[in-house]
């Protein structure tokens, strides 16, 4: 059966299913997603999730690898090259195939729908929403640390800030995609600022004399032979504060004017982030010396405790609103892709609906944010969620792979941009390296049980996907939620538009 044939077979199912479908009367709005995210909202929305609380807090990983300042600062560069080619790749998917859902939508028409539904099984079940956990709860342990000066913030205070960052993000996000877009663009613009200042106080430094770490005799000064190993690792490090450069892409159906817009936010939004990247690290490298910066708990606390005295607070509120701008982003996206999922019969029915007068897909926020609370019941879930950190590089080369396969399965397609063939082909490189080097260099059995996760989606694939099967009281608790939220499918189906 073919990836059209299901589409179709699922938007015919409605009746069967149970679900009530809103019945508008002449001139009144449709019930779908509107284009309610413009150029500075979706710049904001890459950068805001791109830059979390990792720049200001711990931006060492790099460094610890590679041993010197100088190559330190080329891998930095180097990862804002391989986020830029991967983003212009996506930039050509995401104006090709108008559609929300990122990579889901770019696997499904390349691949078909085994692919698209492991990603979207891997990603609704455990990445997305347990990103959301975890910047919550970096978002609560600055929130509560003005409160517990003298010692470690309780873990119940921590759980239930997170909690609440969760819940109100989700708030928000269901009762306006506009609002949930100007909370972006304020504290977007905040965690700019930040960095900002951070950067003029290593141009200050700098302007004292305070350049001998940067100087090339020191700068490459390593204390060890790097190998490519060390060179992959440090990728590895780097890349992962990139993350985010292809958020945008999960809600393309929601940008006004996708064909000008995508692109451009794409090419301003990942220069931008390179930039405050490494000269942020220029900034603390001429503040501290390489081995203070690596025994610093937050380096950018560290860099404001010298500089700015009595301002010194700005740098925890500057991480706490930077942790919540991401918080949000996460939310923003993660819902998009499980809405997205649901459309095309991949996820229960209820996660397709929206709000018949708010027009946001609130099933599919409140479904994430409810994975991501169980998700901070824990008391430490990440190396679980470093383990699976290789499928999503799994996931990033198949999608640019899928780039250059769709140039030869469908040359005639509208392509408004089109990006040179070599960057997905670098991207694809790159990712294989990503997922075999953890792998190779850290052999653990949690890989396979990773891989066991995502192949164990089949099980749910086959009977409930590709079989059709519905379970009969299925449609009763479809129903019953959809009058409960007040949500409706949509009435017409995306325009490429």
């Amino acid at each position: 059966m073919s990836a059209e044939d299901m589409e179709m077979k699922h938007r015919g199912s409605d009746q069967q299913n149970g679900s009530l479908t809103a019945k508008e009367p002449p001139g009144v709005e449709t019930v779908q997603l509107k284009k309610r995210v413009g150029l500075f909202s979706g710049v904001a929305l890459i950068v805001g999730t791109m830059i979390g609380s990792g720049i200001f807090v711990s931006p060492k990983g790099v460094l610890r690898e590679v041993g010197g300042v100088g190559p330190s600062l080329l891998v930095w560069t180097g990862c804002g090259v391989i986020s830029m080619m991967g983003a212009l790749t996506y930039a050509e998917l995401g104006t090709m195939i108008k559609e929300s859902g990122g990579e889901y939508a770019y696997l499904f028409k390349a691949f078909g729908p085994i692919p698209a539904f492991l990603f979207q099984w891997t990603n609704v079940i455990l990445l997305k929403p347990s990103s959301l956990s975890a910047i919550a709860l970096s978002f609560a342990i600055y929130v509560g640390q003005p409160f517990y000066p003298a010692c470690v913030v309780p873990d119940a205070v921590v759980k239930f800030l997170a909690a609440v960052c969760i819940v109100l993000v989700t708030s928000l996000n269901c009762i306006s995609v506009k609002v949930a877009a100007r909370i972006q663009v304020f504290f977007t613009a905040i965690k700019v600022l930040a960095l900002g200042v951070i950067i003029g106080v290593g141009i200050y430094s700098l302007a004292i004399g305070n350049t001998l770490w940067l100087t090339p005799e020191k700068a490459f000064q390593t204390g060890h032979t790097i190998t490519i190993s060390d060179v992959g690792l440090a990728f590895y490090q780097g890349l992962w504060a990139y993350d985010g450069w292809n958020n945008l892409n999960f809600v393309t159906e929601e940008i006004q004017n996708p064909v000008r817009n995508l692109p451009l936010a794409i090419m301003i939004s990942i220069p931008l982030v390179t930039l405050l990247y490494v000269l942020a690290n220029v900034a603390y490298f001429s503040v501290m010396t390489p081995s203070e910066l690596l025994a610093s708990g937050a380096v950018a606390v560290t860099l404001g405790n010298r500089y700015l005295g009595v301002m010194a607070w700005l740098i925890p509120f500057s991480v706490a609103s930077s942790t919540f701008g991401a918080c949000n982003g996460s939310a923003f996206t993660g819902a998009r892709l499980c809405y997205t999922a649901a459309r095309k019969g991949h996820m229960v029915e209820i996660l397709s609906m929206i709000h018949v007068k708010l027009l946001t897909p609130s099933p599919a926020l409140m479904f994430n944010s409810f994975i991501a609370l169980i998700m901070i019941i824990p008391n430490d879930f990440d190396a679980i969620i470093n383990y699976f950190s290789f499928a999503a590089w799994m996931f990033y080369g198949s999608t640019c792979l899928s780039h250059i396969v769709m140039r030869f399965t469908q040359p005639d397609a509208e392509r408004p941009i089109r990006t040179p063939v070599i960057f997905p082909a670098l991207v694809v490189i790159a990712s294989l390296y990503l997922i075999v080097a953890p792998i190779i260099s850290e052999p653990n059995l949690w890989y396979l049980y990773a891989a066991i996760f995502i192949l164990a989606g089949l099980l749910f694939y086959f009977p409930f996907v590709y079989f059709g099967y519905h379970p009969p009281f299925m449609k009763y608790i479809t129903m019953f939620l959809q009058l409960l939220m007040n949500v409706s499918p949509p009435t017409e189906a995306p325009k490429d538009v």
